[in-house]
């Protein structure tokens, strides 16, 4: 039997639980600008029962200048109280496509302090090309106490980055397209170089579905192999904005690997200054 990963549920599983006491669903849906898709218009559209809004957009530091970046715990905890979640639930996160925006809130939910944290395979898009219930209704919700428990050291700040990157001090695992990390492609966000952190490797978030849904874990973890990665060793994983390296944390996590922290700054921070050392074509050797 294929093994897949812990943290995913199926539709059908999802299904039978609408309904059960404890299990929150939350729409973590976010697009490039490029798709032409807008995650929170689409869900007032459509969504699924009992569903609400994770906006990424909203819920995050706006000090930073930086696109979404982690919110503070306070923050994080005003805004999941008001909608009525708890560290102790079930809480089941879903986006449209399966697994590029939904690790991003998996993830946050986690270092958080949330314990049983899962994602939807095959995203909503695969739940409605199944014929499942979806609604335009609001959810109502009653408001509850979210006590964060932050894991601060599961995320690295510009200046460790630096560090890390000059003294080669962890693996890095970049979640952009191959041609974003060789440089062959601009950056979707104006005025930013092209290439990678020096060291790092590239692993394609688009790799680790087929069809939205997660692939199996034996080639989950050929794929990292491949890439250059030590599974046995801690890595730190990084994007464009931080949104998709999360999708490489819950891969990894997925195969047992628990030394995983997310660089949240990702290459809008890194590509978007002119004092950080850039790299060009494959990662090194």
């Amino acid at each position: 039997m294929t093994q897949k990963s812990r943290f995913v549920v199926s539709r059908d599983w999802l299904l039978e639980n609408l309904k059960t006491p404890g299990v929150r669903i939350v729409d973590a849906s976010w697009y490039l600008p490029a798709s032409g898709r807008n995650g929170k218009a689409e869900f007032e559209e459509a969504h699924i029962p009992g569903a609400i809004f994770f906006d990424q957009d909203e819920i995050a530091d706006h000090s930073t200048g930086l696109p979404h970046s982690l919110p503070s715990p306070q923050l994080f905890a005003h805004h999941m109280g008001a909608v009525g979640i708890t560290p102790h639930d079930t809480i089941v996160v879903y986006d449209g496509l399966g697994y590029f925006s939904a690790p991003r809130v998996w993830w946050m939910f986690r270092i958080m302090g949330a314990k049983n944290v899962l994602i939807l395979d095959g995203g909503f898009d695969g739940w409605k090309k199944a014929g499942f219930p979806v609604t335009a209704e609001k959810t109502k919700v009653a408001g509850s106490l979210f006590k964060p428990h932050f894991d601060a050291n599961s995320v690295v700040t510009f200046d460790e980055m630096l560090e890390v990157v000059g003294k080669k001090l962890s693996q890095i695992a970049d979640a952009r397209g191959k041609g974003r990390f060789t440089a062959q492609e601009a950056e979707p966000r104006a005025g930013m170089r092209s290439g990678h952190m020096p060291g790092a490797r590239n692993v394609p978030v688009t790799e680790i579905a087929e069809n939205g849904e997660l692939k199996p874990l034996d080639e989950l973890r050929r794929l990292f192999e491949k890439a250059g990665i030590d599974l046995s060793k801690p890595v730190i994983t990084s994007c464009g904005s931080g949104v998709t390296a999360a999708a490489l944390i819950f891969a990894l996590a997925s195969l047992g690997h628990e030394q995983l922290r997310l660089y949240d700054g990702s290459w809008s921070e890194w590509g978007g200054r002119d004092d950080t050392p850039v790299a060009t074509g494959e990662a090194d050797a």
